[in-house]
């Protein structure tokens, strides 16, 4: 058991340092940058290496244990397992491509690979719960900006693949191998639970479009030298300024603490100091890394002792001396259990199902579409998709949140909008007109973001907090079972058929992928259809939760 930080200024570190851990979060978005030397140095077939890839998507996305260890365990133990994770995974991958150990066994390489990409979510899963606990009240704009962040992860490690270790595999791997390591034990100490807000801070929105601002400054960086590498040649010299820029950038979410150090509100602090010295005695009570959320003390107490019969709980039920203990309510801490029994569970688990599924078939072959369709170099393709799913992920954080305390609109609502224009973005590259393709690749991108925005935090406000880590891993899984189905399957199976008829390995104009996008845009109908469902169903709830323009917990009535 651990006491919580109090006062304004560690939520604000631990943000800033959650934003490092994300960056290093998102090494599983590396795999293409160093999977041409695991074919080539050891020798592997396409097909082994697409068996690789499934590794990578795996251990990327189960995050089931991560949810769990949430609950048991205080915020730096889980970052050390991701620390270990990755050390250990990406440490025999680097020594297999870098020959320092010779034939190794593929199993224990795909063993690896699920190893070290599972990092990604252990400290992934650590910051994110942390800070939404932290941001009680923000749910949506925490969502959005860590996500978003872990979205331009890999655009960052593909910049310093290419400026400084100039495009050596053997050496990016010797980089995750230690360096997501010393970020992890760097950011253990910041990243950490803190005495939420006990109400609307102004402040507080000044802060987060900071952040945001800052996130959007870095994603237009990354995008423009990158363009910049690939048509020009730069120097060594240039190229480490472009890379001493971006840590510049990656810092700027601290300038927040160190303005509240700076220039410390003296009137806030003093109110502040009165509120948490009540909070803080009874913070000994508190889990390690999820503290009971305040919507657990509304629900009421309920004692069991062996040694109080059962004929007295009643009488003290009846006299109210005891509260009966009676099932959560949408807003309320749900166990896992209690989550996944709920109709509501698994409309968002399909709604983000669909969304995601059909979005990652195309992330996943946008190389070979963009073949199939002229385009040979899908560099500025698979860039303005990342940029744009940064944009998605963001902005979905952003105007879920505005319309919510506004207009009390359920975050679920741009799930509906995003999936319907899927559906005529799938349309759009099924009918290969000229100048559509990046107009397709850029809307989808911020589709696709959406997704993970505001799943997220409508998973936290539907179940509460307290099991958020297991619950939101749980329907995280919808990405790689659609990746699995959409993507190695239907997608794999089109293009092979396709392909055979044109005589060769390779599949080129539009009848290649043309079957897959009507689908997925079927897909994407079924998905809008059940987003609306579900939008309807939570109306009250959010009229609830956001009454006053601003989150507040429910109110529970005793059974």
């Amino acid at each position: 058991m651990v006491d919580l930080k109090a006062g304004s200024r560690p939520p604000w570190v631990g943000l800033g340092a959650a934003v490092w851990v994300q960056i290093a979060a998102g090494n599983a978005y590396t795999f293409s940058l160093y999977s041409p030397s695991l074919k080539s140095v050891l020798g592997f077939s396409q097909q082994q290496l697409t068996i690789l890839g499934v590794a990578n998507d795996i251990g990327e996305n189960v995050g089931i244990l991560p949810g769990i260890a949430c609950n048991k365990l205080p915020p730096w133990s889980v970052l050390l397992v991701g620390v270990f994770a990755s050390f250990f995974g990406y440490g025999v991958i680097w020594l297999a491509v870098s020959q320092t150990v010779a034939s190794m066994p593929y199993w224990v390489l795909w063993g690896a690979l699920c190893v070290a990409t599972n990092s990604s979510a252990w400290l992934g899963t650590a910051v994110l719960v942390t800070n939404m606990r932290n941001f009680p009240l923000s749910r949506g704009t925490v969502a959005g900006i860590l996500k978003g962040y872990i979205g331009l992860s890999g655009a960052v490690f593909t910049e310093v693949f290419t400026m400084v270790l100039n495009g050596s595999a053997s050496s990016h791997l010797l980089l995750l191998t230690l360096g997501i390591p010393t970020i992890g034990l760097a950011m253990m100490y910041f990243v950490r639970p803190c005495t939420p807000a006990s109400g609307e801070d102004s402040r507080e929105r000044g802060h987060f479009l900071f952040v945001q601002a800052a996130s959007v400054t870095l994603a237009v960086y990354l995008l423009t030298t990158t363009i910049l590498k690939d048509f020009l040649s730069l120097g060594h010299a240039i190229s480490y300024t472009f890379i001493a820029v971006m840590i510049v950038l990656l810092m700027a979410p601290l300038a927040i603490p160190l303005k509240m150090t700076l220039f410390p509100v003296i009137g806030k602090r003093k109110g502040e100091q009165g509120d948490l010295a009540g909070d803080k005695g009874d913070s000994n009570a508190m889990d390690p890394l999820l503290t009971p959320s305040s919507s657990a003390t509304n629900i009421g107490s309920y004692y069991e002792s062996e040694d109080v019969s059962e004929v007295d709980m009643l009488l003290a039920v009846g006299e109210g001396a005891v509260k009966k203990k009676r099932k959560p309510r949408r807003g309320e801490d749900f166990t896992f259990r209690e989550a996944i029994v709920k109709a509501d569970f698994w409309l968002l688990w399909f709604v983000y199902f669909f969304g995601v599924g059909s979005g990652v078939t195309v992330l996943n072959n946008l190389a070979q579409i963009g073949v199939s369709l002229g385009v040979d170099d899908a560099t500025i393709l698979l860039s303005l998709f990342s940029f744009c799913n940064f944009l998605g992920r963001l902005g979905a954080g952003v105007v879920s949140e505005h319309f919510v305390r506004s207009k009390t609109i359920p975050r679920t609502f741009w799930m509906a909008v995003t999936q319907s224009i899927m559906i005529l973005t799938f349309l759009l590259y099924a009918s290969a007109m000229n100048g559509t393709l990046y107009a397709a690749t850029a809307l989808l991108g911020v589709c696709y973001g959406v997704q993970f925005g505001i799943m997220i935090p409508t998973a936290s406000e539907l179940f509460g907090l307290k099991h958020f880590g297991i619950i939101f891993n749980f329907i995280g899984l919808g990405n790689p079972v659609g990746a699995l189905l959409f993507s190695g399957w239907l997608a794999g199976q089109v293009y092979d058929t396709e392909a055979a008829k044109q005589l060769g390995s390779s599949c080129i104009g539009v009848t290649c992928f043309r079957l897959t996008f009507l689908v997925l845009a079927g897909l994407c109908g079924v998905g809008t259809l059940l987003s609306v469902v579900l939008t309807v169903r939570l109306k009250p709830v959010y009229q609830m939760l956001y009454a006053n323009g601003s989150f507040r917990l429910p109110q529970s009535s005793d059974h």
